[in-house]
């Protein structure tokens, strides 16, 4: 028998989730660097919250691979928070490692067949839209956080993947 409503830890996760996915999109749309580097922060420890939730949950029902992504991401998160308080231009190398890391652990998640086809594509758009900011970085391209189109365009992919696994973690 399915319980009434979603786990505690599902709750959490699904919080931190939002909670990143606005402040991060948020963030990057603020003039103040010290306004944003706060909004990050925030959104940073959220997602690592979020993620480690996750991984646990998944890590306990044996879908290994999506239990990894997740850890993935949170590695990922944690390179970010590390460059935030540098600001834009000194964040950069652990930007290029963040997102990178973002972009493989979108994969994994997304790999199995575990959430909806649609959340699925999301994420696999946002992390192609990651690897190409990488590349471009790497190759001389002064890229920062905040350039659009790029890496700009993959935020709103990883904010609708965000939303996917929430709807997944509070559907009953």
């Amino acid at each position: 028998m399915r319980p009434a409503s979603p786990a505690i830890s599902d709750t959490i996760a699904a919080i931190g989730l939002a909670i990143g996915g606005a402040l991060g999109l948020a963030g990057t749309f603020v003039e103040s660097a010290a306004l944003r580097e706060t909004l990050w922060t925030i959104d940073g420890v959220a997602l690592v919250v979020a993620t480690a939730l996750l991984t646990m949950k998944y890590q306990r029902q044996g879908n290994d691979c999506v239990a990894a992504g997740f850890l993935t991401f949170l590695a990922g998160e944690s390179l970010l928070l590390a460059g935030n308080a540098a600001g834009l231009e000194a964040s950069v190398p652990s930007y290029v490692g963040g997102i990178s890391l973002w972009a493989a652990a979108l994969v994994m998640v997304s790999a199995p067949k575990t959430f909806a086809l649609w959340i699925r594509l999301t994420a696999v758009v946002a992390a192609l839209l990651f690897v190409v900011s990488v590349g471009l970085i790497l190759w001389g391209a002064p890229l920062l956080p905040t350039s659009a189109p790029l890496p700009a365009a993959g935020y709103p992919f990883l904010v609708l993947t965000f939303i996917g696994w929430i709807w997944t973690l509070l559907k009953r």
